[in-house]
């Protein structure tokens, strides 16, 4: 796990590259290096900063310039099978210096140019410069792991892992991309492959970007897709025999994972996920797990307690740490620097916290990330399916959100507490809204928008005086093909993964120099369950049920059944109380743009929740995020 940098110029600027990398110095603290090159009449330069995990010796240093000098790469992530493909590459000839994934990376473009992307398993993000072609590329992972940000303003082009570096290089512009925010202000993250700075933007996953350093002109290209994976026909197979194959790509998933040359654990949050991979891991008898969890105090968001009972049954070396309020709230002030764009996932705040408890013995923790998205996990495909087929009952749907009027979040909240433990829904006020909003919808694909959202488009409206680009909703449209099901999983998968969870846990453990690794999120298993029929995915009134089916034949299902709860922070009580002075400085409406924000709607929504409304604690807390995010990087 590293940072990259890059920038095609004319004038050599050494000084630049070295800054680029040094604002995002603790992605890689371990080594630092820069290349820098005349092609034609540009001057390339490229720096790495290395976190070390497979080849700890200078062996392994970047940017690493092949034997011939002619192709030089810089690469962040893993790719997990390079041992085998070293094998192949031994084969044709070539020779090795290191025991590095890097090395094999560059022979075998050298070997099959871009082709070779398509034998990586893993996830990266890497520049290569080939002096031959005299041409550059840059390629990110199918499933969007490993960030990588470009720019062009039609002079010079930049690169890097993270946006912070941009703001180092002197051509670099920063002009903010106003048409992004009713998105970021509805979801509280920026899709890709939009920024929130104009001529700035994010590499898709399964894509790569290949630059013409004779025309200074470059293209972007697909060489994977999730769409391309639920295109193909479902299989024909028992749920016997796709349970048995199921379970053996996921158990070889998860021990690629392990291939490390420094200590490695596991996030466990009792969850089904995570235990999924703890359980895959422990049928090695001969491994001795670490797993980490943070606990709360306030039962209504505390898992520690689950994590421990899963950690005890297979018998893994668990650390679990009960964080303060204190610790919490002084990770809200750190935000916009590690996020730098403005992110709205109160998540990351215990996600940033575990990501330190486990850097204190591990260096590689994996993480489950990518479950739901995969197997049909999150409560909402299975309520919107259930009340799809009201979209066509004009009658029922009058009746249905007439019904959903008589209720607000708060009742909804109190209502829930008296039902049976098993049954209980976890933060009820939140996914309750955004059923309601969702009803309100005139489509299935507004439906499911709707639903996803964390602040109703109405709400956005009121407060933010600019219109949205109907192209940001692009990954929104429904495949006529595809159930209902299939299509919330496919474009959550190409939407709220990518840009909000998978941003959220690269930032959180790079913060502190932490790799994560996503073992759920192995093309391979996302290109097999598309081909699931949803039967098999939705069974017996159950999400995950053949991650379920697998899981409990290493644990009894008692230990693990239980409510899903998510990363939950008790945002509402803080912004309430110890964030108060926050809120009044970032929403003072006379610090507001008034070419943003009606002003007077922003004070009616701060007024609100001071009074104990909370319909709209995610408005006041992305706005919240926005402003720091811009004290940070605009003054």
């Amino acid at each position: 796990m590293c940072g990259i940098v890059g920038f095609v110029s004319k004038n050599r600027d050494e000084e630049s590259i070295h800054r680029m990398l040094h604002i995002q110095n603790y992605r890689g603290p371990d080594d630092h290096g820069v290349y820098v090159q005349k092609i034609e009449n540009d001057i390339v330069h490229l720096g790495h900063n290395r976190l070390s995990i497979q080849d700890l010796s200078s062996h392994g240093h970047q940017p690493f310039v092949s034997d011939c000098e002619n192709y030089i790469i810089v690469f962040n992530g893993e790719v997990y099978n390079f041992k085998s493909i070293r094998i192949e590459l031994e084969k044709l000839g070539y020779k090795f210096v290191s025991e590095s994934d890097t090395e094999v990376i560059l022979y075998a473009y050298k070997a099959w140019g871009m082709k070779a992307v398509e034998k990586f398993l893993g996830m990266f993000a890497f520049s290569i410069l080939d002096k031959n072609k005299q041409t550059m590329f840059l390629v990110r992972d199918r499933a969007g792991v490993k960030p990588l940000y470009y720019y062009d303003n039609g002079g010079e082009f930049l690169f890097a892992s993270e946006l912070k570096s941009f703001h180092e290089h002197p051509s670099f512009q920063k002009e903010q991309n106003n048409e992004v925010l009713p998105y970021y202000f509805q979801f509280g993250y920026i899709p890709a492959p939009y920024s929130i700075f104009k001529n700035t933007y994010k590499l898709r996953p399964g894509h790569y970007l290949e630059y013409d350093l004779i025309s200074n002109t470059y293209n972007v290209i697909a060489y994977w897709s999730a769409d391309a994976c639920y295109a193909k026909e479902k299989f024909d197979k028992s749920e016997k025999e796709i349970l048995a194959d199921l379970e053996e790509l996921l158990t070889d998933a998860v021990d690629l994972r392990m291939v490390s040359d420094v200590p490695v654990g596991v996030f466990l949050s009792g969850g089904y996920d995570s235990s999924l991979v703890t359980a895959l891991l422990s049928k090695d008898k001969s491994r001795k797990l670490h797993t980490f969890t943070i606990g709360f105090d306030d039962k209504k968001y505390n898992e520690a307690e689950h994590a421990k009972a899963i950690a005890k049954h297979f018998g893994t070396e668990h650390t679990e740490y009960y964080v303060s309020k204190k610790d919490m709230l002084d990770k809200v002030q750190s935000l916009p620097f590690y996020y730098d764009e403005p992110f709205g996932d109160s998540s990351a705040i215990p996600t940033m916290m575990v990501s330190e408890l486990a850097k204190k013995d591990v260096t590689v923790a994996l993480s489950a990330d990518g479950g739901d998205e995969a197997f049909c996990g999150y409560s909402k495909y299975f309520f919107l399916n259930k009340f799809a087929p009201v979209f066509s009952n004009s009658f029922q749907k009058t009746m249905l959100k007439s019904m959903l009027n008589v209720f607000d979040g708060k009742q909804i909240e109190q209502i829930n507490s008296f039902l049976p433990k098993k049954i209980q829904q976890t933060n009820i006020r939140d996914k309750y809204n955004k059923f309601k909003r969702a009803m309100n919808a005139d489509s299935l694909e507004m439906m499911f928008r709707n639903a996803s959202s964390y602040v109703d488009s109405q709400v956005v409206k009121s407060f933010l005086k600019l219109e949205a680009n109907s192209s940001l909703y692009e990954n929104f449209s429904m495949k006529k093909d595809l159930s209902f099901l299939d299509n919330m999983m496919l474009t959550d998968y190409k939407t709220f993964m990518v840009d909000d969870v998978l941003t959220k846990v690269d930032r959180a453990t790079m913060s502190v120099s932490l790799e994560g690794r996503e073992p759920l999120l192995d093309h391979r298993i996302i290109e097999f369950m598309a081909k699931v029929p949803v039967e098999l995915k939705y069974k017996n009134n159950q999400g995950k049920y053949l991650a379920r089916k697998i899981l409990y034949k290493h644990i009894p299902q008692a230990l693990i059944d239980k409510p899903k709860a998510g990363f939950q922070i008790p945002l509402a009580e803080w912004l309430q109380t110890d964030l108060k002075p926050l809120v009044e400085k970032y929403l003072d409406p006379f610090k507001l743009d008034k070419e943003i924000f009606n002003v007077e709607e922003v004070e009616i929504l701060k007024k609100d929740l001071f009074n104990g409304n909370l319909s709209n604690v995610n408005a006041i807390w992305f706005i919240l995020m926005y402003e720091m995010w811009k004290e940070k990087w605009f003054t």
